[in-house]
């Protein structure tokens, strides 16, 4: 099983361009000579490309705008990609939820190469990530293990390299202002060995929640890149030393590399059974909206046999034996009509395939002429195959998919994935409101909590939302107005004049529903203050005089006095009320020497509770 799935990382695809396919095949190579060829004219070009893409969204039929598609994609864009990368995040922001730059990578604690930098390219990084900013485009990079076997093992192991380490991605993200960051550590699955699992998961393990906490701190995201994984009782093979289920509350994203299926064999890239039954798993240990799933850009072309005897200069790789080729999507179909091939989709893997020959002429080692036929068998996803991982997102709730690479899809695969997305149903947002004190005096802060999240208990961050509150009508009106924190959370501090009733609201978008929390009420009462003087002669008339806040006009009020241990009311022949500034007065004697305690009840309003002063002592003589 292990050598089926592949233990080839993404990272050295790249290199591995094949060599049947011509030079319009090496996305790579081209990408990094046309952008040194032509980086002055980098800028006009995505200028250029966002003015073009414009016009033609201003065609676009009514209709389709009112029916825009769900965001359900992300992708990489590789710095030797930027070209091609670029103009596909621009020409489909409407479905792209983010973008993740992929070009840096670990090379110790303190050290992060950038490979933007590093390719010598004439425009600075702040020219594409510009662009992309400019378009709202959430941006998260990636960051690979560029360190030897077992290093950044070692590294997570070692509490003052964690540290460091952490301290370094943090810095990386709040100096570039991006959204977040990408771990694509591939090292631990396809180098270190299977052997170091056990030593390197809890390190592993440690190492993700204390960068959450770092980066979480700071309102940033974390995202997880690993390749497949599988409940151990229904499938073998799983690279388990990620541990999914241990990180699942730490990370904002996982993205699946559900790609390179087949490496070594023939077959498929990414068939359909595999790639659910890892959504399968990471669903049972994760939030559903926290998964992605990868979507490769590419295919592979396989030696399947050679006939005859093949002439010196490709003895080495035209064998069976041989690694695959490598082509992108936009290319295959150019590649199987040179071949005079019919590809053909396989329902079973979601896949197409088609099989040609190729011969090869020339000499042998002794000099004589020579000929050999390969019989090649190609694999490759297109627009099908991305719509059908794209109903695994409806299927399951998923986050949605995630390209290898941006740019390497031919034209109609991306309108076939938007025509699907149209079609998705919003999500359920369940919002909550809570406070910490439901019963306050006039004065007093009360902190209203509120909580969205997804049916699976995916908190959402970034959603705008509001506070609201009764009024006596029964309308609602906005008192407070915010966006969410990374833990889908707003925490609000205020003062409430009256009591009220509140509640915690979000607007619909295409992406989701209305939601509306439960209703909660504070009931507030007022601050009743209470004045008299310290000594009065026996008989004679004194005031007992306050005020209420906040300064309510016409509220009934009753003076209360204690009589061996119990409060007793005094009657008057007409209960003072508060006048147009909230004060009142009392008028009272006493006929006996003394101590006589008082207290004033304000009655309760549309508005308010009852409320109760302090006591105040008078002594009689």
């Amino acid at each position: 099983m292990w050598q089926k799935m592949g233990t080839e990382s993404r990272s050295a695809k790249i290199p591995n361009l094949p060599y049947v396919q011509r030079d319009s095949l090496r996305i790579a190579e081209r990408a990094i000579e046309l952008m040194r060829a032509r980086t002055s004219q980098f800028k006009a070009l995505v200028i250029a490309t966002i003015s073009i893409l414009t016009l033609t969204w201003c065609a676009t039929p009514l209709s389709a705008a009112e029916n825009p598609p769900r965001k359900i994609v992300s992708g990489w864009i590789p710095y030797y990609g930027i070209k091609n990368g670029l103009a596909s995040a621009i020409a489909n922001q409407d479905l792209i939820k983010e973008v993740s730059p992929f070009w840096y990578s670990v090379k110790s604690s303190t050290s992060i190469t950038d490979q933007y930098a590093t390719a010598k390219l004439t425009d600075p990084m702040s020219v594409p990530i510009g662009a992309l900013r400019s378009l709202g485009f959430t941006i998260v990079p990636t960051i690979t293990d560029g360190t030897d076997k077992l290093v950044l093992s070692g590294i997570l192991g070692d509490d003052a390299q964690r540290t460091s380490l952490i301290s370094t991605i943090t810095s990386l993200v709040r100096a570039n202002n991006f959204d977040g960051i990408d771990l694509d550590f591939e090292n631990f699955a396809f180098t270190d060995g299977k052997a170091s699992w056990p030593t390197t998961q809890p390190r592993w393990i440690q190492f993700i929640k204390e960068l959450s906490t770092s980066l979480h701190a700071e309102q940033k995201l974390l995202f997880v890149t690993a390749p497949v994984d599988f409940d151990p009782k229904v499938r073998a093979g799983g690279y388990s030393v990620y541990a999914w289920r241990d990180i699942a509350t730490a990370i904002d994203r996982l993205r699946i590399m559900t790609y390179d299926y087949s490496t070594s064999a023939i077959g498929p890239i990414g068939p359909l059974p595999w790639v659910e039954d890892a959504i399968k798993y990471a669903t049972s240990v994760m939030p559903a909206s926290k998964v992605f799933i990868g979507v490769p850009g590419y295919g592979r072309d396989w030696v399947d046999s050679v006939s005859g005897t093949c002439p010196v200069e490709v003895q080495g790789t035209i064998t069976t034996k041989a690694k695959a080729a490598t082509f992108v999507m936009r290319d295959a179909l150019n590649l199987a009509t040179s071949y005079g091939a019919t590809p053909t989709y396989q329902e079973k893997e979601g896949e197409v395939t088609f099989t040609y020959s190729k011969t090869f002429s020339g000499q042998s080692a002794s000099g004589l002429p020579t000929t050999c036929t390969a019989k090649r068998v190609a694999w490759f996803q297109n627009d099908r195959s991305y719509v059908e991982r794209a109903k695994l997102v409806a299927k399951y709730r998923l986050g949605g998919i995630i390209l290898w690479t941006m740019g390497m899809e031919d034209a109609v695969t991306m309108p076939a994935v938007r025509s699907f997305a149209q079609t998705i149903a919003p999500d359920v947002v369940l919002s909550s409101l809570a406070l910490d004190k439901k019963n306050a005096q006039y004065g007093d802060l009360i902190t209203v909590s509120t909580l969205f999240s997804l049916p699976d208990k995916q908190p959402i961050a970034n959603l705008p939302i509001r506070i609201e509150s009764k009024n006596s009508d029964g309308s609602w009106r906005r008192i407070y107005e915010g966006i969410t924190d990374s833990t889908g959370k707003v925490a609000v501090t205020a003062l409430f004049g009256n009591s009220t009733t509140l509640r915690a609201t979000s607007e619909s978008s295409w992406e989701r529903l209305a939601s509306q929390s439960q209703e909660n009420s504070a009931v507030i009462s007022p601050l009743v203050e209470i004045n008299a003087p310290l000594i009065v002669a026996k008989s004679s008339e004194y005031l007992i005089r306050g005020s209420l806040q906040p300064r309510v006009e016409n509220v009934a009020l009753s003076l209360e006095k204690l009589v061996r241990g119990n409060w007793q009311k005094i009657s008057f022949k007409s209960a003072p009320k508060t006048d147009a500034t909230g004060h009142y007065s009392f008028t009272v004697s006493e006929s006996s020497d003394g101590f006589s305690t008082y207290r004033v009840r304000s009655s309760a309003t549309t508005t308010l509770e009852s409320g109760l002063s302090p006591t105040i002592t008078v002594v009689i003589r």
